[in-house]
């Protein structure tokens, strides 16, 4: 087991210091050092070669976006965002898993000790997932361009058919990888990301100002059509449904699946029941085993799957759960998915 060594980056003493007792309660977690403001970070960096950075959104000097483009550049480094719940927070800190940050927590802004309780105990797991992650380096933006895009040599414009698609750690850069790669005429996207309001939402208007297929947050009622890519809201379970001859989404409430909510499970099992054969199932990087079961359902259902590779995975997680479950065919890099999707839309593969 990869023993997390990490560097804490805060502004706030009383942070730093909840930080350290907090991770320090794991053994296999050693917390190195703190920093005030990232000058400091850089020069800890150096010399005690951390595996994994808690990284505060805000901070006097240069803020924690700043620091992390140059992080990324120079130094490359697993860092989990610490962010407080303001709009303005959750812009940043969606821009910071954009540019390679592995995931974020969100400090607690009510019921504060039985909060941070619970913040700390994610906390925990999330940094000793990043010690084990890999990093890739950041797209550039480029918007409304297509990475990778694939070669207008087939039709893809399936109103039958349904790409379903769960991400977790991660995430954020794998779908938009995927998503700027696939052309106006898709067929309909749904996508569970592991994200909580306002994230959802905000993702959805950032990936539809970049990429080529439109890309909204899912509301009960929508329509599942070629060239949408529906988001399921945070907070809600996003569902598959069938009306006639048209798809539809339901967005609940109801226990998290799988510790989640939304869950891939719960998206894949919808998919797998109302859709079946007319479906692709694609499980991206994550840790844990979210969508590995239900993407088997939606294999024997007759739905052609794939899951992201170790390589091209930051947490090489739920896709390993879901290749060894049988659910998914084949793993694949993340730039070549779209091509995969392609070939089984064609029957060529």
């Amino acid at each position: 087991m990869t023993t997390a060594r990490v560097l804490i980056v805060d502004d706030s003493a009383l942070s730093r210091q909840i930080l350290r007792r907090g991770l320090q309660e794991d053994p296999q977690i050693e917390v190195l050092a703190v920093a005030s403001d990232p000058l400091k970070a850089a020069s800890l960096i150096k010399k005690y070669n951390p595996n994994v950075l808690t990284l505060d959104v805000e901070m006097p000097g240069m803020n924690g976006i700043e620091f992390l483009k140059r992080l990324m550049a120079s130094h490359p480094l697993p860092v989990v965002m610490v962010s407080s719940q303001t709009e303005k927070n959750s812009r940043i800190t969606l821009e910071a898993l954009a540019l390679g940050a592995v995931d974020f927590i969100l400090k607690p802004h009510k019921n504060i000790r039985n909060g941070l309780n619970l913040m700390m105990a994610e906390l925990r797991e999330k940094v000793k997932w990043a010690a084990r992650s890999r990093i890739s380096p950041p797209i550039k933006k480029n918007p409304k361009s297509t990475i990778n895009t694939i070669e207008p040599k087939r039709s893809l414009t399936r109103t039958d058919h349904v790409i379903a698609v769960g991400a977790s750690t991660g995430g954020i850069m794998a779908i938009r990888r995927l998503l700027c790669a696939l052309p106006a005429e898709s067929p309909g996207v749904l996508i569970v990301q592991h994200l909580p309001p306002p994230f959802t939402s905000m993702f959805a208007r950032r990936l539809d100002e970049q990429c080529e297929i439109r890309v909204k947050e899912a509301r009960t009622g929508a329509r599942v059509e070629p060239g949408l890519a529906l988001i399921a809201p945070g907070d809600y379970h996003m569902q598959l449904v069938r009306f006639g001859l048209e798809y539809r989404v339901i967005c609940r409430k109801g226990a998290p699946v799988n510790g989640h909510r939304p869950s891939v499970d719960v998206l894949f099992r919808s998919v797998a029941r109302h859709a079946g054969a007319r479906a692709i199932g694609v499980l991206l990087t994550g840790m844990g085993n979210d969508g590995a079961e239900a993407l088997l359902q939606m294999r024997r259902a007759g739905a052609r799957t794939v899951a992201q590779d170790r390589k091209s995975s930051v947490v090489f997680g739920m896709p390993r759960e879901a290749f060894a479950r049988g659910g998914a065919e084949r793993l694949a890099d993340i730039n070549q998915i779209p091509e995969i999707i392609n070939a089984y839309l064609n029957g060529t593969l």
